[in-house]
Order: structure tokens, then C-alpha cells, then sequence
């Protein structure tokens, strides 16, 4: 019988969340990942901060940075803040205007947990949900390593906004040639499977905008 899947960044190891991971069904693969630090699903990426490195991170606005890129690569993208010491640093109104704008310009959901344990468990049941109730696949594609005419495609199309790996291969089933992906209009985009109206529109600004 399967066991769910979790793909753990490398700069993770040293938080302890693997250990945890131990008392749960599941297999844990170590990877460079391009986004986030946990990868459950296709759509499902988790970018794992504590208290502290959350205050960290808006004073130097990785923060605002990270979510976008996880927003333009999966459907799904989740914040974890593990911790709740979180008005040492800052002052209050700072840090509920960041929530503010994680919620409502970002749209991306918050989950609080106390420690590491809670974490991993939350991360495990996550995954669980995604690739056994949901049925969804999951899938890692290392850029350096792309070798087949296949994987350059794959990834060529990847590199457009709001294109994760599955999407750039909904396009790429789609469309046949990378070429007629980006000679597409943007309805013909918007029709692919895993596309839609917003991430089409992305796409043609990208292709049809003057290089400055």
C-alpha cells in the first residue's frame, strides 16, 4: 500500500520537522525546492516560518516575495507560522497590516501551530488529504538536470508566470509544441485544462511586452 509522499526542502533538515515526521506513514524525500519548503501535492506547497523568522521576514520583505512566487507556481500555496511570540520585534499594527495583506492581496491561507511536532502533523495530514482524498499526483523536476528534449519543453513553458510543472504540461498536451503555446491568444490559453482567464492573461503580458 502507498504511503503519502512529502517533498522537504534541504535548508529544512536542520528545523527538526523531519524527526517528527517519524511517528507518521509516510516517505520523505530531501530536495532543493524552488518554492516553499514542504511539497505535498501538485497544487499544495507550504512555506514554513517561526515566530521570529516571520518578523524577520517582513522587515526585509522576503516575505512578500516568497508568496508571490508560490502564488505564480501552485494553486494552492499555504503559510505556516509556527509560534505566536510575534509582537517582540514590531510594532502590532506592522504585523497585523502584513497579515492583512497575506489574507486579502495575496489570498493566502494562514495556519498557526504551537511547535515542530504540530507542525509535521499538520503538514503530514495536509499531504494526506491532497494525494489520498483528493487524488492528487506529485511531482519534482530538478532544473539543472533536465537532459530529453521532453523535460527542455517542460521547463521552457514552466518558466511563464503562474505555470507550475503540471500546468506547463496541460499546456504542453494541449498545444503539442512550445512554439504554439506561445503563439496562442489568450482565450485559446485560458481554454487548456489548469489554465483559466487569469493566468492566460499572465502568460500574453509575459510573451507580447517590450524587453526594457
Amino acid at each position: 500500500m502507498r504511503k503519502v509522499l512529502i517533498y522537504v526542502d534541504t535548508r529544512e533538515v536542520s528545523s527538526n520537522v523531519i524527526e517528527h515526521f517519524k511517528q507518521y506513514d509516510c516517505d520523505i524525500e530531501k530536495k532543493m525546492l524552488l518554492y516553499g519548503d514542504f511539497m505535498v501535492s501538485d497544487r499544495v506547497c507550504i512555506e514554513r516560518k517561526t515566530a521570529q523568522d516571520f518578523l524577520s521576514s517582513i522587515i526585509d520583505k522576503r516575505l512578500f516575495l516568497q508568496l508571490k512566487d508560490m502564488k505564480e507556481n501552485y494553486d494552492k500555496p499555504i503559510l505556516l507560522i509556527e509560534g505566536n511570540d510575534l509582537y517582540g520585534r514590531l510594532h502590532p499594527n506592522v504585523v497585523r497590516g502584513a497579515l492583512a495583506a497575506i489574507a486579502l492581496d495575496f489570498k493566502v491561507p494562514v495556519i498557526w501551530t504551537r511547535d515542530v511536532a504540530e507542525t509535521a502533523g499538520i503538514i503530514y495530514w495536509i499531504a494526506r488529504r491532497e494525494q489520498f482524498q483528493e487524488n492528487r499526483t506529485i511531482s519534482y523536476i530538478e532544473k539543472k538536470k533536465a537532459s530529453s528534449i521532453k523535460e527542455q519543453q517542460e521547463l521552457i513553458v514552466h518558466g511563464l508566470p503562474g505555470v507550475s510543472i503540471i500546468r506547463a504540461r496541460s499546456l504542453l498536451k494541449h498545444f503539442k509544441t512550445p512554439e504554439k503555446i506561445f503563439n496562442a491568444t489568450e482565450k485559446e490559453l485560458a481554454d487548456a485544462k489548469n489554465i483559466g482567464k487569469v493566468t492566460a492573461k499572465k502568460i500574453k503580458k509575459v510573451l507580447t511586452s517590450k524587453y526594457e
